[in-house]
């Protein structure tokens, strides 16, 4: 931060007001008792937003992270999907004897074969409202009815499955929501039995991993929000959604504890457009996250202050030839801007600057 100070002489006579919190050196004629320093130019008092910010890398991803499990008796894999790969509720997640396991949402697997006699729960209102939202069923509770019967018929006659009126256990898998493949560890041609992994996935959501050194945590809170800055270098918004409770010590510090470096604590960024960072999946970005910030202050360039000889801070006002000093408190200070507080200046009035 450049600060110029204010030399005082003997030889000046020097003419004091104050009011109401500020106050004016007014040298008599509108003359400053001497030269400047430096070279001047002048800058307006502007009325803006500021704010400051914490800067961290981060890498673009996606939320979540799912294991895919093969259920029921299995069989030989006959089709795995491409990693990178979006599927969507009734999907395909692979096949299994040239039959599709299919995906359907729900917060917990299924344990057991949906049909006519079960008892109530969870997982039956779970198959039910993944039935209503594909248009088979009218209304879902926990209980398989005569209804949820026909529903499941009507919905296999539609994809072309075996018509019976039950689902067994490994015709569909449940998720949270829709899935993007990660990494695919079945193979073709390879039977996987019930509790074997076939693949691993994340949710569709695109978000960014940060890495906050532990001296910096205090500044980042869930709720913050923050610019991203892409490989190509636009920006966009974002919220801290999660910072985690416990910091991650590097892997060559855990191997070496005498070896220094940071300990860094992860969160996750989301993207208030989460589309912009769609087939971005692992590319470096930086994250500014706001740590405070101000709106509708006056607000003058850093190096418009000067340091009085007595305390506190100052800026001349310029109104043509006269140049007036004006006592100012600093506020936020945000990149090159100061906010300033005080009743001597007012939006637009012309401040010195150094030219250089």
């Amino acid at each position: 931060m450049n600060r110029r100070t204010l030399m005082t002489t003997t030889a000046a006579a020097v003419v004091v007001t104050a009011t109401g919190g500020w106050f004016t050196w007014r040298y008599p004629g509108g003359s400053s008792p001497a030269a400047a320093e430096v070279p001047t130019t002048t800058a307006k008092v502007r009325r803006t937003d500021l704010s400051t910010s914490t800067q961290v890398s981060g890498a673009l991803g996606y939320r979540g992270d799912y294991s895919v499990v093969a259920q029921g008796a299995g069989g030989t894999v006959t089709a795995l999907p491409d990693p990178g790969t979006v599927v969507n509720r009734n999907d395909a997640v692979y096949e299994v004897d040239n039959r599709p396991v299919r995906l359907f949402f729900a917060d917990r697997p299924a344990f057991r074969p949906f049909e006519s006699g079960m008892t109530a729960g969870p997982d039956v209102r779970a198959l039910k409202e993944n039935l209503k939202a594909l248009g088979y069923l009218a209304s879902a509770d926990g209980t398989f009815t005569a209804a949820t019967a026909t529903a499941i018929r009507r919905w296999q006659r539609a994809t072309g499955q075996t018509v019976t009126g039950r689902v067994e256990l490994g015709e569909v898998v449940f998720q949270p929501g829709a899935i993007r493949v990660n990494v695919v560890t079945a193979k073709l041609a390879v039977e996987v039995h019930g509790g074997e992994p076939v693949l691993t996935a994340t949710s569709t959501t695109a978000v960014v991993t940060i890495n906050v050194p532990a001296g910096q945590t205090y500044l980042v809170h869930p709720g913050d929000t923050v610019s991203i800055t892409l490989p190509d270098r636009r920006k966009v918004d974002g919220k801290v959604a999660f910072l985690s409770p416990v910091a991650d010590q590097p892997q060559q510090q855990q191997q070496d504890p005498g070896r220094g470096g940071p300990v860094l604590v992860p969160g996750i960024v989301t993207l208030d457009n989460p589309q912009l960072g769609t087939n971005l999946d692992r590319a470096p970005v930086q994250v500014a996250i706001t740590d405070a910030s101000v709106t509708g202050v006056l607000a003058v360039p850093i190096t418009a202050l000067v340091a009085l000889a007595g305390g506190g801070f100052g800026v001349y006002r310029r109104n043509g030839a006269e140049r007036t000093l004006v006592g100012v408190t600093p506020g936020l200070f945000s990149d090159t801007l100061v906010e300033v507080k005080g009743d001597g200046l007012h939006e637009g009035d012309d401040v010195e600057v150094p030219s250089s």
